[in-house]
């Protein structure tokens, strides 16, 4: 799907990729003469699409050769695509990665953040850190970053004692509804949330509990892809 929102929206074009100065230290690299094209519009689904890089600075695609470049990051910002660069190996990564990175290796609010055994054991299994709420009831609010470098979430969750309700899944920064997972019950376990996030800077995770009841969500078990 990734390569056909990218053949579509920018067909005949070459991608350039925007990184720090700093990876270019003993590169093998060619000065080469190009120019700033203003004069170039991309389309994406008929709209056309202010690009910008990672500042969100307005940028110009690049002209070489009878050739147009535009900077990755920028396209996959315009199609809410997850963009990455990996420095060690040289890679620019689009969409969903090969291996997921569990939630604990990027920012978190440490509200309900827990190593308590007695807190982060399900089912008689320790899953060693997790998100932890039986505190009465209410409407906790779980907050991650996965700073717009992954496409998916994959967020483990589980009622305790009694069911979730109104469990809502959101792009903080843009205010909008990423998914309405609706009620987790007690007989569902641990059940596994899927959710586009690509593009997206900050999660939120919202569910009111009753009173008597809780939630758990396993970080390590829970994944960015």
């Amino acid at each position: 799907m990734l390569n056909k929102k990218l053949i579509a929206s920018v067909a005949g074009l070459s991608l350039l990729v925007g990184v720090g100065t700093g990876v270019y230290a003993g590169s093998n690299l060619q000065e080469i003469k190009a120019y700033l094209n203003g004069d170039l519009k991309v389309r994406v689904n008929g709209t056309v699409a202010q690009l910008n890089d990672e500042q969100g600075s307005a940028i110009l695609p690049i002209t070489y050769n009878g050739s147009t470049y535009l900077p990755v990051r920028a396209v996959a910002n315009a199609l809410s695509v997850a963009v990455d660069y990996n420095g060690a190996n040289q890679e620019v990564i689009l969409g969903e990665k090969v291996d997921g990175t569990p939630l604990n290796a990027e920012k978190f609010n440490n509200y309900m953040y827990t190593k308590d055994p007695a807190q982060t054991t399900y089912n008689n299994k320790n899953y060693k850190e997790a998100f932890y709420y039986h505190e009465g009831s209410g409407g906790p609010t779980i907050i991650i970053t996965p700073d717009k470098k992954y496409q998916k979430l994959h967020l483990k969750m589980a009622a305790i004692d009694k069911e979730l309700t109104g469990i809502k899944i959101h792009d903080l920064d843009n205010n909008v509804l990423l998914k309405d997972v609706g009620t987790i019950a007690t007989k569902d376990g641990l059940k596994e949330i899927v959710v586009d996030i690509g593009n997206v800077k900050t999660v939120t995770i919202e569910a009111q509990v009753k009173d008597g009841g809780g939630l758990f969500v396993p970080l390590i078990d829970s994944y960015y892809k």
